[in-house]
Order: C-alpha cells, then sequence, then structure tokens
C-alpha cells in the first residue's frame, strides 16, 4: 500500500529536544490522518540534529466514501417545514426517501460524499502538524528583500526551533503537491515547497539528491553521510568506543545521558580519542570529567581500578585525511584552555580557609522575602544542630558542617563551574583541616537530587541536609510561593521528596509539624518573622502527595495513605509507613475486605439518618435498650476491643491492631443478618444507630477507612 515520507530540514536542533520533536511530529500527523478517516499500518519517526524524518506506511489512495443519513419533518407537516428541510439538504422532493418509523412516517435524505484523494488531504495534515509542533524554546526569523529603490524586511510570525530550510514530501512515489507555509499570509517566498529531494551531509556531501520511498531515502542518505536512526548512531558510538578504549585496555566511565545527547550532535558520528596534559591530573577528577561533559561533552574514561584515566573519547561529526589528527589536536587545545583555568581556580581558591567565604555570602540573594544566602546558612546552621539528635550525629559537628555548606558559592571555581557546588566545598574543607565527616556534609547536604540520585547515610550529612530543605520548604510556603500545577521554580516538589528519601532510607524518627515549628523560629530571628502564620497542615498534605509519587513504585494504594494522614497529627514517616504496611496486609484478607464493607453499610445508615433527623448520633450506647443477642455481643466486642486497640497503636504494633479489627468481623455480621436498624420504636432505633457509629469509631482510630476505595466518600 502507499507510503507517506516526509523530512523537515532545518538548521541545527538541540539535542535535548529532538526525542520529544519526533514523537511530536509523529503524533500530530497521525492524529490528522485518523480525524480524516485515513487508516495506516504503522507509522515511524527519525530525528538527526538537522532533520525531522516520518514515514507512514499502508494509507489508502483515498478516502472512504462517506454516507450520511439526516431526518426531517414527518410526512404531512406543514409545507414551509418540508421546504425548510429540503433546502438544509440541497435536494428535491423526489430525491428524498419516504421511511415508516416507529413514530410514524418521516422524510429522510441520504446524503452521499465521496472521499478525496489522500494525497490532497497529506498536504493539509502536514502543514497543520508542523505549524503546530510544539518546542521548548523556538524563534522566529526575517527575510529581507532588496529591490532597485526599497529594501523590505518581513518578520516571520511562523515560530520554529530553528530556521526551515528544505521540505521533503513523498506520497505513493510521487512528490506531494503544495506549500509547508512558514508565514501567515500570502507572500512571495514565504513558504516552502514540497520536493522529492533531500540534501546529504553538509560538509561530506552536500548535494541533493532525489528519493521515491523510504528505504531508498535511508539507503542515500547513508552513502551521504547520513544516518537518519538516531537508535543505529548510538549503537555505532558504543561500539566504536569499546573497540577504542579495549586497545587502551581502558574502560567508560558509564553516562547514558551525555550518551543520549552526543547522539543528537551527530549525523554521522566519528569516534576518536585525546590525551589530558599530566599536568592536569592533580585536579579533583570532578573538576576533570565536569569539564569534559558538560562544557565539551567529552566522555571520561578509567583505568581497571577505577581511576580516572588521562585520556577522553570525542566523537566528531565528519571524517578528515588525516584519520582525525587534526581533530584529535584541536578538541586536547581546547580541553587543555579549559583546564588550564580550573587549575587556576583551584590554586587560588586553597590561598583562603573556606571559612572566610562566609560573610561573603551576605551579598548573595536567596529570596527577596527570605534574605541572603548568609540568612540561610544561619538558619540551617540552627536547625541542623536541633535535628542533630534524630540523626545520631554530633550537634556541634552538624552546627560546623552547615555554616560551611554553601561557603563554596564564593570560589572562583564555583563560580566559573556551578555544576561543582558542594562537591569543591568538600575539597576545600578537607585541605584546610576540616574533620572527613563535616568535609562529607558540606559535599552531600545538597542530595538526593532525584529519585535516581544516591541518598546521604552519614549522620552528618543527614541531618545537614534535611535542615537545609526543610528550611526551604517552610520559607516559600510561609510567604505563599507554592508550586502551581506544572511549576515549580523553587524546586519544592524536589525538596519534599528528599526529605522523604532522607527519614525514610534513614528509619529516622523525626516529627515534622516539629520540625516546621523549629525551622519557622528561626526565620523569626534571622528575618523578624516572614508570615503572621505557617499553614502547617497545607504544607503536611504537600509531603502527603510527595509520599504517594515516592511509593508510586512499590504497589501502595494512594487510598491507603490519605486514610492514615487524615488520621491528624501523624507526622512521623516511619510511623505513617508501618500503619500503611499494616492497613494494606488487613485489606488483603477476607476479614478486612468484609468488615470494610461493613463499614460502609454502617457509615451509610448513619450518615443518611443523621441527615434526615438533624442530629448525630455519637453518643454512648444505652446497654438497657440492648434487647437481641447479636446487638448485645457486637456492643460487648467493641467495648472490649477499643482499648486493646488504643494499647496496641500506642505502642506501635499496627499489625496487632488490625487484627484485633478483624476480630470484629463476626459480630458486625451477625448484627447485619438479624438486627433491624430502622425499626418502629425510634428509642430502639436510636440506640442501634449509635452502635453503628461505634463500629465507625472504633475503625477510624485505626485509619479513616472512608478514604479507601469502597469505604464511605
Amino acid at each position: 500500500m502507499p507510503e507517506l515520507l516526509l523530512e523537515l530540514l532545518s538548521e541545527e536542533i538541540p539535542a535535548r529536544m529532538q526525542a520529544k520533536a519526533a514523537d511530536d511530529l509523529k503524533r500530530l500527523v497521525c492524529e490528522g490522518l485518523k480525524k480524516a478517516g485515513l487508516e495506516f499500518e504503522s507509522a515511524e519517526a527519525f530525528v538527526t540534529p538537522r532533520r525531522l524524518a516520518l514515514v507512514v506506511d499502508g494509507l489508502p489512495e483515498k478516502q472512504p466514501d462517506v454516507t450520511e443519513e439526516k431526518r426531517g419533518p414527518r410526512v404531512g407537516s406543514p409545507e414551509k417545514a418540508v421546504r425548510g428541510f429540503l433546502k438544509s439538504v440541497g435536494m428535491t422532493l423526489d430525491e428524498v426517501e419516504r421511511r415508516k418509523t416507529e413514530k410514524g412516517e418521516f422524510y429522510f435524505a441520504v446524503i452521499s460524499e465521496p472521499g478525496n484523494d489522500t494525497k490532497e488531504i497529506l498536504e493539509k495534515v502536514i502543514n497543520s502538524s508542523v505549524q503546530e509542533l510544539p518546542w521548548p524554546k523556538s524563534m522566529r526569523w526575517l527575510r529581507t528583500e532588496i529591490t532597485k529603490s526599497l529594501l523590505f524586511t518581513h518578520k516571520r510570525t511562523f515560530k520554529w526551533v530553528r530556521p526551515l530550510r528544505h521540505v521533503l514530501g513523498i506520497f505513493n512515489g510521487q512528490s506531494l503537491e503544495g506549500w509547508v507555509w512558514t508565514v501567515g499570509g500570502l507572500l512571495s517566498g514565504d513558504h516552502l515547497s514540497f520536493t522529492n529531494e533531500t540534501f546529504g551531509h553538509w560538509i561530506l556531501a552536500p548535494d541533493k539528491f532525489s528519493v521515491e520511498n523510504f528505504e531508498e531515502y535511508k539507503q542515500k542518505l547513508r552513502d551521504a553521510y547520513v544516518i537518519v536512526d538516531q537508535q543505529e548512531r548510538q549503537e555505532i558510538i558504543s561500539s566504536d568506543i569499546k573497540k577504542i578504549i579495549a586497545a587502551e585496555n581502558l574502560q567508560l566511565q558509564d553516562d547514558p545521558g551525555l550518551l543520549d545527547e552526543v547522539t543528537g550532535l551527530v549525523e554521522w558520528p566519528v569516534v576518536l580519542m585525546g590525551s589530558i596534559g599530566k599536568a592536569f591530573m592533580d585536579l579533583p577528577p570532578e573538576v576533570l570529567t565536569t569539564v569534559m561533559r558538560h562544557h565539551q561533552k567529552y566522555f571520561a574514561l578509567v583505568d581497571r581500578k577505577g581511576k580516572l584515566a588521562p585520556k577522553f573519547i570525542v566523537v566528531a561529526n565528519t571524517e578528515t585525511r588525516d584519520h582525525g589528527k587534526a581533530v584529535i589536536a584541536g578538541n586536547e587545545r581546547v580541553l587543555r584552555a579549559r583546564l588550564a583555568d580550573a587549575k587556576f581556580f583551584w590554586d587560588q581558591d586553597r590561598m583562603r580557609p573556606l571559612n572566610s567565604r562566609i560573610q561573603e555570602l551576605g551579598g548573595r540573594v536567596f529570596h527577596a522575602k527570605l534574605g541572603t544566602v548568609l540568612d540561610k546558612v544561619l538558619r540551617i546552621e540552627q536547625l541542623a544542630g536541633e535535628l542533630a539528635a534524630h540523626c545520631a550525629a554530633d550537634k556541634d559537628d552538624a552546627g560546623r558542617a552547615a555554616s560551611l555548606c554553601k561557603a563554596d558559592l564564593s570560589t572562583e571555581m564555583v563560580t566559573e563551574f556551578t555544576e561543582l557546588q558542594g562537591v569543591m566545598g568538600r575539597y576545600y574543607a578537607l585541605h584546610d583541616g576540616e574533620k572527613p565527616e563535616v568535609a562529607a556534609a558540606v559535599a552531600e547536604h545538597y542530595s538526593p537530587l532525584g529519585p535516581n540520585d544516591s541518598c546521604p547515610s552519614a549522620p552528618l550529612s543527614v541531618a545537614v541536609a534535611l535542615a537545609d530543605k526543610i528550611d526551604s520548604l517552610v520559607g516559600f510556603w510561609a510567604i505563599d510561593e507554592k508550586p502551581t500545577g506544572s511549576k515549580d521554580p523553587y524546586a519544592l516538589r524536589r525538596a519534599a521528596l528528599g526529605v522523604i528519601r532522607l527519614i525514610v532510607e534513614n528509619g529516622l524518627r523525626l516529627a515534622l509539624v516539629d520540625a516546621f515549628g523549629k525551622a519557622e523560629k528561626n526565620f523569626n530571628k534571622t528575618l523578624g518573622g516572614v508570615s503572621d502564620t505557617l499553614d502547617t497542615d497545607d504544607l503536611l498534605a504537600f509531603f502527603a502527595d510527595r509520599l504517594k509519587v515516592h511509593l508510586r513504585g512499590k504497589d501502595v494504594p494512594h487510598d491507603h495513605i490519605d486514610a492514615v494522614f487524615a488520621l491528624g497529627g501523624e507526622d512521623d514517616l516511619m510511623r505513617l509507613l508501618a500503619r500503611v504496611d499494616a492497613l494494606g496486609a488487613f485489606l488483603k484478607t477476607n476479614d478486612g475486605g468484609n468488615l470494610l464493607t461493613a463499614y460502609k453499610r454502617a457509615a451509610n445508615i448513619v450518615r443518611i439518618e443523621e441527615k434526615n433527623d438533624s442530629k448525630r448520633y455519637g453518643s454512648e450506647v444505652d446497654e438497657k435498650l440492648l434487647e437481641l443477642k447479636e446487638e448485645k455481643s457486637l456492643h460487648k466486642e467493641l467495648k472490649s476491643t477499643a482499648p486493646n486497640i488504643a494499647q496496641a497503636l500506642k505502642d506501635e504494633d499496627f499489625h496487632a491492631a488490625m487484627g484485633l479489627l478483624a476480630g470484629l468481623r463476626k459480630p458486625v455480621d451477625d448484627f447485619f443478618d438479624h438486627v433491624t436498624v430502622n425499626c418502629e420504636e425510634e428509642e430502639l432505633r436510636e440506640n442501634r444507630l449509635r452502635l453503628l457509629s461505634e463500629i465507625s469509631s472504633a475503625m477510624d482510630n485505626v485509619a479513616d477507612f472512608s478514604k479507601i476505595e469502597g469505604g464511605e466518600r
């Protein structure tokens, strides 16, 4: 069946945007085809630094014919109604049908519309898709025309990531007709014609050539030094790196993110190895790798012992007659210059002790409403000392580490290479003779930065990291700068997840509300208060949402977390998770599932009757009014079980508390099987409603079962 081949050739697309752009192009075109009634067998998108390509296979040559029926007025209706119907469908009375239905005889118009040629539809779909393609950042560009007397500059309203230079559009072996509009209006030259031609590598094979289908397109591009399949380019890079480093008995420092980025920088990958000057190998390895990775896009190599090797891998985008010698020499020269700067900063920074830089933080604004970075350091210092006991850390050491944790922001190295904040603080602290654990806390206090980042486990590091994150959360909550929707400019979601991981992965017993209160007091000391009141409940609810995210991959139902958080006053994450674990185990049993159903039934009855009677049934049961053995048995069981549940909860034996709840299943089942709650005797009815309310009260001491799916909402 016919095939659509589309290629959008532009100036270089940033590597970080390429994969999503390919997916978006595929999505938009495929949605447009389906909306037009054009089914297809498969679609695949490809991307290089200069081109987005899409192949859609199995398209029909034309749209299917569409038949639509419209029912008109009843036969015998006024002539005006019939004429109006005939006019709306563009038919005469002889052309419409008279058809009997259950409601009588009506006029029906059967309208058949032949499908359009697929080729015509494709041009519209592609135009729409190209203009709707979302880019994180886009640009407009100008086109200037010079005539004999005037200079015209047309401002392009069409926005794209980079100037779009050429469009290849082929359907069923033939070039599409029409254009891709690149500005609004019909100005000459403001569009790109569909062609059956494209261009190869801009240096190695810049000439244009024609193609008829995707297989020919892919092969001719390869012949022209372009590998259009990004996965194939990545495999070539990985394979060639392995071959080169094996000969040197070296290993690649694993960096999948860099591999993805480099794949998006080249159309014809050529892997080369360069050398690092021995004079720079005394620099901290993090400095070397940062310069190579973030600034030059080089791969770092290590020897068999894991030590950084004086070699690097660069992936060029062209072949040279000298087999890359000039390319290697050029990259070595650039790297030497970068590392010379880094070495200068390294030597200069160590001439001053780290603690001498703390006061300089007073010139750095943390936030206009939250003071300077120095203000923040003073707050962290105080809070870290207060949290130290919870982390089994020394209070004085925690204060010392906190006071130094941001000092490296004033160093030349971190000013130039911001990615090294914290890391350089550790090196400078060790150089100054600080305790190793204090230096480690300086380096690790930013962690964890994300779900895949390692979480600190050293007591001192945990204390300072917690203090830093809690200070930020409390401060921004106090000034009402909370995350909204997809916007989180101060990374507060990440900070909350960091606090959760620090507590959970280290098994800390920390009351969050108490920690929030201490942090708020510190703001009052340094800034004289940032708000009248801190909405602690709202901040705790934010942690509940983040906890759900943290547990997303661990099969913990969200409503179980809600059921425990809803109890109020539960801000100890370790205790909360123990409750959640026990609750989940309980609800998986037959007793747990059936008791939840009984809870729903009891809560529903009480809620409805309280609404009807405009009164509450939460008072104590009158034992004298208990007539049937089933209600007596239930009341007795509830009365004896309640204190045992309370004790189990106090002892934090949540599985035991759930076990006691399970013991209520039989008396509850017997009650509903044999007792009529809404009986005719009003006094007896109200007493039984109070008994049902006791069921909910007993269970809600363990968790708010109304939050659990299947429970009362």
